[in-house]
């Protein structure tokens, strides 16, 4: 992707000048950013989808007149178990439909000028006329396009955060909106982490979100830790603590100090890898959803990959650092002209016919594993 390019996607804004100036600092209105955009679902199509136990839906049902006024439900639903489509005010959302749309995998690709460690899906929400989720603030970015119908978004920044009680959504009590918009199929609004704000469906509408995941200290503290662990024994050893010098006490219950010295030297030889906490990081980064399942096609030779070019799979996800590449949770140690290629496949997600024939004969078999377990795919 040329990021110096002007997009419609970003109102005629380069991605290097949209995340200098909006990313993660002020709301985008772009009019048109997806000229012409027709839902990449019908909406019995989401209905099925939302009936599929391998995705996550949920929905929202305003009760006027009722306490606490709302109703969450989880999913699957079947159809008969959605309202009618003439009773206002209930939502259905259903998440990570890039895993399971080649459309909406796509159409979240134009939005990777942002890293892929921070894309997380594409989520489409359907509302009846008056239905929404109540004036909120999420911790991360998004990108909010309209599908179909109108949707009025009423934005503003949040000082009071207080959250309504005995309500099952975290919706806040006083929200004071600074301004509102109107979208129309194919306009987008941007809005950073933080920025409060309410959309209210006029009539029926979908709405595509495009949102973004951000890890937390304590997250990738227990992740890395975690993996650090799983290694540990392989790294330091299994070295046995001696103290020949050990004197008796007169306080049994008192841990020694040359205990916590051993334990301490047994931690900084584990983190004495320079390269453990960046392979442990791109390994969860890359990590699949729970919900995420992949087609084996274990009767694949390796003729299947002569003079073929190679796809990653739309739910794989594949990153790299200085030193390794990253796929679906497993990190392997690249270097040279193979290197260069499988940064090419992560990058672009595609490898054509010519740059996959000069892969190493290691290369070649490490591919024929990732297709054989359905992360790949043989164009």
């Amino acid at each position: 992707m040329d990021i110096t390019q002007a997009l419609p996607l970003l109102g005629g804004l380069s991605p290097q000048l949209f995340m200098k100036r909006h990313w993660q600092k002020k709301p985008l209105l772009v009019r048109q950013a997806v000229p012409g955009f027709k839902p990449l679902l019908k909406r019995a199509e989401l209905f099925e989808l939302a009936a599929n136990e391998d995705a996550q839906t949920r929905m929202v049902i305003q009760q006027p007149g009722k306490k606490p006024g709302w109703q969450l439900k989880h999913g699957p639903f079947e159809r008969r178990a959605l309202p009618p489509l003439k009773q206002p005010g209930w939502t259905i959302l259903v998440q990570g439909v890039d895993l399971h749309h080649d459309g909406a995998h796509q159409l979240m690709n134009q939005f990777r000028f942002v890293p892929d460690a921070r894309l997380d899906d594409l989520m489409i929400s359907y509302a009846t006329d008056g239905g929404g989720v109540g004036p909120h603030l999420d911790s991360y970015d998004v990108f909010l396009l309209q599908a179909h119908g109108q949707r009025r978004w009423r934005i503003g920044r949040q000082k009071d955060t207080t959250l309504q009680l005995d309500v099952p959504l975290k919706i806040l009590s006083n929200f004071v909106p600074e301004q509102e918009y109107v979208l129309e199929p194919g306009d987008m609004l941007y809005l950073p982490p933080g920025y409060a704000h309410d959309g209210i469906a006029q009539g029926e509408c979908m709405t595509y979100s495009i949102g973004f995941r951000i890890p937390n200290t304590g997250e990738l503290a227990r992740e890395l830790l975690q993996r650090l662990a799983e290694d540990a024994e392989d790294e330091v050893g299994v070295a046995l603590y001696r103290d020949p010098n050990q004197v008796a006490v007169e306080q049994p219950a008192q841990i020694p100090a040359q205990i916590l010295e051993f334990a301490q030297q047994a931690l900084n030889d584990a983190l004495k890898d320079p390269l453990a906490f960046s392979r442990g990081l791109g390994e969860y980064m890359t990590e699949p959803k729970p919900n995420v399942w992949f087609t084996a096609k274990n009767g694949l030779t390796e003729s299947a990959l002569v003079g073929a070019a190679l796809q990653l799979d739309r739910r794989t996800r594949m990153m790299f650092d200085a030193n390794h590449i990253f796929i679906n949770g497993e990190s392997f140690h690249a270097s040279g002209r193979d290197a260069v290629a499988m940064r090419q496949l992560a990058n672009e997600r595609l490898l054509d016919a010519r740059q996959a024939q000069r892969l190493s004969a290691q290369a070649h078999v490490l591919m024929l594993t990732w297709v054989r377990a359905g992360w790949l795919h043989v164009k």
